[in-house]
C-alpha cells in the first residue's frame, strides 16, 4: 500500500479509536450516574427529612402489636420498645399511664398512626432514649404532667443516635419538655408540639452540645424560655414559636463555638411573651439567618416583619453571622418561606391525624395570635388529660401488621406470610412500610 493511503488509514483508525473511546465512556458516564440514582439514599419515610431521616427503625424485624394500656407486661408498650428489631403497632387506642419512667431501645419503628380510635397518650412520667439509635416515632403523644419526677421532662435523649421524631406532641414536661443532651446525634424533631412545660424553668427544649439535629416545622408554645436553646450544630427551620416569656430562641454564651442555622422562621408574641424573642447570643454562636418573621403586635393578624441581624443582641453580645448554612445533611430540609410555614404547621403539627382536645385547643391559642393562651403550673389548668376512644381495630389474620383488607386491595394473599417482608415495587420499603406509609398520608414534601 502506497505511503499516502497508510497515512489516511492511520487517520482514520485513530479518529474510530477516539469516538469509540468517547462512546464508551458516555456509556460508563450513564451506568455511574444510574448506580448513583439507585444508590441515593432512602429516607425512613418519604416525608423524611433532616439529619435523623436515614433512621431505618425496625425495618424487617418482627411486628409486635400493643393490645393493652397496661404500664408493663406482655401486649404493653414498654415490652413492645424494650429492644428490636421491631416495628411497633398498636391494636389499642387511649392514654397509657406510666408509674416509671418508659425507656425506649434501639432499631424500633413506633408507629402511632396504627393506632384506632382517638390514638393513643403517653403520660405521667418521662420517655427516655439513653444510647438508643436506630428510632423511628411517628403519630404519638408525650405528656409527662405534674405527677411526673421533678428535673426531668416529658422526653430525653442522651448518647442517642440516627433517630426522627415525627408528628409527636410533646407537652407539661416538668422541668423542660425536651431534652437532648451532649453525645446525641442526627437527629430530627419534625411537624412536633413542644409546648406547655410546667413549672420553672418551665423550659422547651435545651441543647446539650448535641451535633447535627434538625428541628424542623415545630410549634414550640407557652415555654417560659428556650424554644430553643441552641448549643451544638442545630438546624432550625419553618418553625413557629408562640408566647414565650424569658426569650423565645436562645443562643448559648459559652467559650464553645456553635453552629445555627435559622432559616424560615416564625416569632409570634402571646399574652405572655416579652419582645425579647431572641438573645443570649455570643460571637461563639455562629450563625446563618435567613427569611424569618417577628410579630410584636398581638393584634390578631399575620403581620410579621423581617428579622434583622440586631434582633439577635443583647447585653451579652451578639452571634458571629455567616453568609451560608452551616450545615447540609444528606436529605435537606424543604425550605418554605415563613408565612407558608405557618399554615403548614397549624394544619399538620403534633399528633394531627386525629387531634385530641389538647393539641386543639393549643392550635386555636396559636391562630388567635397574640390574644390567647398562657403559662400553666399544672395540667389540671386547661383541663387535664381528657378522654380518649379506643376504636376498632382491623381484621389481621396473620398478625404481620397489615389489615386484610389492605392487602386484597393492593392485589396481596391476606394468607401469604411473605407480604409483610416483600418489597412489590422495589422502591426500597417493604409492603409493610407501604401501609404504614400510606396510613400517615406520606407525600414528598412540596
Amino acid at each position: 500500500m502506497p505511503a499516502a493511503l497508510w497515512d489516511i488509514a492511520g487517520v482514520f483508525f485513530s479518529s474510530m479509536s477516539s469516538f469509540l473511546a468517547r462512546i464508551f465512556s458516555g456509556l460508563l458516564g450513564v451506568g455511574l450516574l444510574c448506580a448513583g440514582a439507585t444508590a441515593a439514599p432512602l429516607p425512613a419515610f418519604p416525608t423524611a427529612e433532616g439529619f435523623g431521616a436515614l433512621a431505618t427503625g425496625g425495618r424487617g424485624g418482627e411486628v409486635y402489636h400493643v393490645t393493652n394500656l397496661s404500664d408493663s407486661g406482655p401486649g404493653s408498650l414498654r415490652e413492645a420498645v424494650s429492644h428490636g428489631p421491631r416495628i411497633v403497632v398498636f391494636d389499642v387506642g387511649g392514654v397509657i399511664k406510666l408509674h416509671s419512667p418508659l425507656h425506649i431501645g434501639s432499631d424500633l419503628t413506633i408507629a402511632g398512626q396504627t393506632a384506632p380510635g382517638d390514638g393513643v397518650v403517653i403520660y405521667g412520667r418521662s420517655v427516655l432514649l439513653q444510647g438508643s439509635r436506630n428510632v423511628i416515632v411517628r403519630f404519638v403523644r408525650l405528656r409527662e404532667g405534674v405527677a411526673g419526677e421533678k428535673g426531668r421532662g416529658a422526653l430525653q435523649l442522651s448518647s442517642a443516635s440516627n433517630i426522627i421524631f415525627d408528628h409527636v406532641s410533646i407537652a407539661w414536661g416538668r422541668w423542660e419538655n425536651l431534652g437532648v443532651t451532649q453525645g446525641s446525634t442526627a437527629i430530627t424533631f419534625q411537624y412536633c408540639i413542644i409546648g406547655e412545660s410546667l413549672e420553672p424553668p418551665r423550659a422547651g427544649a435545651p441543647s446539650g452540645s448535641a451535633r447535627d439535629i434538625t428541628f424542623s416545622h415545630n410549634l414550640w408554645l407557652h415555654n417560659q424560655g428556650r424554644n430553643l436553646k441552641a448549643k451544638g450544630r442545630i438546624q432550625y427551620i419553618n418553625n413557629v414559636v408562640y408566647n414565650w416569656s424569658g426569650t423565645g430562641l436562645a443562643g448559648m454564651r459559652s467559650s464553645t463555638e456553635h453552629n445555627l442555622d435559622i432559616v424560615g422562621n416564625y416569632f409570634i408574641q402571646g399574652p405572655s411573651a416579652s419582645a425579647r424573642f431572641l438573645g443570649q447570643f455570643t460571637f461563639m454562636d455562629k450563625v446563618y439567618q435567613h427569611d424569618n418573621f417577628v410579630d410584636l403586635d398581638r393584634d390578631g393578624q399575620l403581620d410579621g416583619r423581617p428579622v434583622v441581624e440586631a434582633d439577635f443582641a443583647d447585653t451579652g453580645g451578639a452571634p458571629t453571622f455567616v453568609p451560608a448554612p452551616l450545615l447540609q445533611p444528606a436529605i435537606p430540609v424543604h425550605v418554605d418561606t415563613a408565612e407558608d410555614a405557618f399554615r403548614k404547621v397549624v394544619a399538620r403539627a403534633g399528633c394531627s391525624l386525629r387531634r385530641d382536645t389538647v393539641d386543639t385547643r393549643l392550635i386555636n391559642e396559636l391562630t388567635s395570635l397574640g390574644r390567647r393562651g398562657r403559662l400553666i403550673h399544672d395540667e389540671a389548668a386547661v383541663g387535664g388529660i381528657g378522654a380518649f376512644k379506643s376504636g376498632q381495630v382491623t381484621a389481621d389474620a396473620l398478625g404481620d401488621g397489615m389489615p386484610d383488607a389492605w392487602k386484597t386491595s393492593h392485589g396481596f394473599d391476606p394468607k401469604d406470610p411473605r407480604v409483610a417482608r416483600g418489597d412489590q415495587d422495589h422502591d426500597g420499603y417493604t409492603n409493610l412500610e407501604e401501609y404504614l406509609n400510606e396510613l400517615a398520608g406520606d407525600q414528598p414534601a412540596n
